[in-house]
């Protein structure tokens, strides 16, 4: 039973079979209760009462000049022709009584496959009107219910999408809207001579306008690695090579923040299968976020591992820490877990961490952030395979 309760295709052999059995049973009944009826009426036809009970001469009866063998003959003759008849009249009515108890037995049946479907498609136009929020019920556990709960799952992606989208325009109107207004404002105070025409004055706008062109930048990238419009070259690399090249370029900006870099590698690290740019463009995403979100005086640690197939890349500092309630967002676009700390600041535009779990997980990898709460530092590690 379970079997037949879970697969669409034996309920329907089970309503097919039900339609047969039921139009069957009503064909024999009808002929078991028709046939003597229609049998005596097509009798009756073949021999007329007269008042007096005497029957006149018909075509079942002898007539004149004719043997008892030729009148017996015909009479036999007759009496098969009447019950054909009569079981002919039976199966008619039986055949319509079958035919109109099968079509409402399969009308039952269908309407239990069928409206569903077609609840399906009235929620699937209501969504493609926009209508996200749109769920069908699910009952049983069949294909329809598998079906039914594949698009509820399907549903809720699209609003989750819907939602991300405008979330994302409203992010990006931000971010765009604070150097332009600062843009803006200089220009204004030129213009008025409330701001002098000084290098420091241009400096400023300058700023400004280099920081709205990375966030286009971050932008544009944002969006190729989440469309997945990139192609990896993917190699063989010497991971302790990349991660000493990436440490030594970054130097500089530990250096003038008063943050301590350190390097702690095996010298035994096997190689990895990564495309070298773009495993570059990773560790400097966190790296950046790390000196970021570490005050002077701090430390920022590179670390790696080899565990089982992968090896472990993991970069720990001794910052500001992200809260409980922040990691499960830490990756999200745009989100910074000071929202007072601006761009100038060094907050970053919120995009690099989003960029770089997308880079890693194109690899093959994991990246994920653990922090024991704020004031407690971070750690962000992710994996990579072991070139064979």
């Amino acid at each position: 039973m379970e079997y037949f309760r879970k697969r669409i295709n034996a309920k329907l052999f089970l309503s097919y079979l039900a339609v047969l059995m039921v139009g069957g049973m009503v064909l024999l009944s009808t002929v078991f209760f028709a046939v003597p009826a229609a049998y005596n009426r097509h009798m009756t036809r073949e021999a007329v009462v007269i008042a007096d009970g005497t029957p006149l001469p018909g075509p079942g009866m002898m007539g004149m000049g004719q043997g008892p063998g030729a009148g017996r003959g015909l009479g036999q003759a007759q009496e098969f022709a009447n019950f054909r008849a009569g079981v002919l009249d039976a199966l008619g009515y039986a055949a319509l009584a079958a035919v109109l108890v099968a079509a409402v037995v399969s009308m039952i049946f269908s309407r239990q496959i069928v409206a569903p479907l077609r609840a399906m498609m009235s929620a699937s136009q209501r969504i493609a009107d926009g209508r996200y929020d749109e769920r069908v019920s699910v009952s049983g556990s069949d294909e329809l219910a598998q079906l039914a709960e594949r698009f509820n799952r399907m549903a809720e992606r699209l609003e989750q999408t819907e939602s991300m989208r405008r979330q994302l325009i409203g992010d990006v109107s931000h971010e765009l809207r604070t150097p332009l207004t600062a843009i803006g404002g200089y220009m204004e105070g030129l213009t008025d001579g409330v701001l002098p025409a000084t290098p420091e004055t241009f400096e400023q706008v300058r700023a400004e306008a280099s920081r709205l062109s990375r966030l286009v930048d971050d932008l544009q990238e944002l969006s190729r690695v989440e469309a997945g419009s990139y192609r990896l070259d993917v190699h063989p690399v010497a991971l302790s090579v990349l991660l000493e090249t990436t440490a030594k370029r970054l130097l500089h900006q530990f250096d003038e923040k008063q943050v301590h870099l350190t390097r702690s590698l095996p010298t035994d690290l096997s190689p990895v299968l990564a495309d070298e740019d773009r495993i570059t463009q990773v560790l400097t995403n966190l790296l950046g976020n790390a000196l970021a979100y570490t005050p002077a005086g701090g430390e920022v640690t590179v670390s790696a591992a080899k565990i089982g197939n992968e090896v472990l890349i993991s970069i720990r500092d001794t910052g500001f820490g992200i809260p409980a309630e922040s990691l499960p967002h830490i990756f999200d676009r745009f989100y910074r877990v000071d929202k007072s700390r601006s761009r100038a600041a060094g907050g970053g535009s919120g995009i690099g961490l989003t960029i770089a779990k997308a880079l890693v997980e194109a690899h093959g990898g994991r990246l994920r952030a653990e922090s024991a709460g704020e004031g407690q530092g971070s750690l962000f590690s992710f994996t990579l395979p072991i070139s064979r």
